[in-house]
């Protein structure tokens, strides 16, 4: 069974700056589990069947224009039976001051209610991106993840093999860090992972034969960046001389993480190869390869030479120039 996340109110209080009408218990003991919310509709006619209760309630001018049609006696009977559904919060955009049957129904059932300045349809974007971020399905991985001209790449590979080494040079080279070791993905869409590292290591990386160093401190703000979009992953493994490596590119290798399909290209490590300047072309390679552009495809074009067809290429004809 999948994990549940949550993420309190009081959370949701403090990132969206809401301001506070009415709260009857401690926020941070209140836990929101949806990513979606409910902008009352039916609900306010009566119509309760479909009422989802795990949802926070998003309150503005259509809904409290509305209310206004109905006596103190009908609208308070009308919140009353919504309220007593449990919904975790009822939020008020553009800061409308809330009908006083509104706080006497929120008491009567301990709704928190809050109010915020923005507007119905921007703080609905607002609120739904970040429970997208909190509540995202999630798994830790070991690695190393680094923004490399503007591409997310994770490093794998076994312990020792020299990630943490190499995500020093791509930070000399004026790539930042996100995350060393550990690292938390989060799906927060069918197509998108976005990577981080735990709070409490954020910015530190091991060095073997050094020990721990903080890349923020030593390296300045402008080498750490808190969150990335994971776009391809670079897997590190020991230099194998009977393994066949890719030598062309012509089509790209894919890792399932949370459903989601990530470009992936092993790199084989041996003395002498400098890591981070084939990643830092392996990061530009794979921007090129996503805008259309495949270099292989258009050396065997050159060449006359059909990939896909009869006339199969094999990697001694393109290293002899056949």
């Amino acid at each position: 069974m999948a994990d549940k996340f949550t993420v309190s109110l009081a959370n949701i209080i403090r990132e969206l700056s809401l301001n506070i009408t009415f709260m009857p218990d401690d926020p941070s003991k209140i836990l929101i589990s949806s990513k979606n919310i409910s902008r009352l509709g039916l609900e306010l006619t009566g119509f309760l069947d479909y009422f989802e209760n795990n949802r926070i309630v998003i309150m503005g001018d259509t809904e409290i224009s509305y209310l206004s049609r109905f006596t103190e006696e009908e609208r308070l009977d009308i919140l009353n039976k919504i309220f007593l559904l449990n919904p975790p919060a009822v939020i008020i955009t553009k800061n409308i001051d809330p009908y006083v049957e509104i706080l006497k129904a929120a008491k009567k059932n301990n709704i928190p209610i809050l109010r915020t300045p923005q507007s119905t349809s921007n703080f609905v974007a607002s609120i739904v991106a970040y429970l997208d971020v909190q509540l995202a399905p999630r798994i830790t991985r070991h690695g190393v993840l680094m923004e490399i001209y503007g591409q997310g790449v994770f490093i794998k590979g076994d312990s020792g093999v020299g990630k943490s080494e190499t995500a020093i040079e791509l930070i000399k080279r004026g790539h930042r860090l996100i995350a060393d070791d550990s690292v938390q993905i989060r799906k927060i869409s069918d197509k998108n992972l976005v990577g981080s590292a735990p709070k409490n290591i954020r910015h530190f990386i091991e060095l073997r034969g050094i020990g721990i160093i903080n890349a923020r401190r030593i390296f300045g703000m402008g080498a750490v960046k808190v969150t990335q979009d994971i776009d391809m992953i670079v897997n590190l493994e020991i230099w194998d001389s009977k393994k066949i490596y890719d030598r062309m590119g012509m089509e790209n290798e894919y890792m399932d993480i949370l459903g989601v399909d990530i470009p992936i290209v092993t790199i084989p490590v041996k003395p002498g190869r400098n890591l981070a300047i084939i990643i830092e072309v392996a990061a530009m390679n794979n921007r090129q390869k996503k805008m259309g552009y495949n270099a292989a495809k258009e050396l065997l074009d050159g060449l006359g030479m059909d990939y896909s067809g009869n006339d199969k290429v094999t990697k001694n004809q393109v290293t002899l120039g056949i």
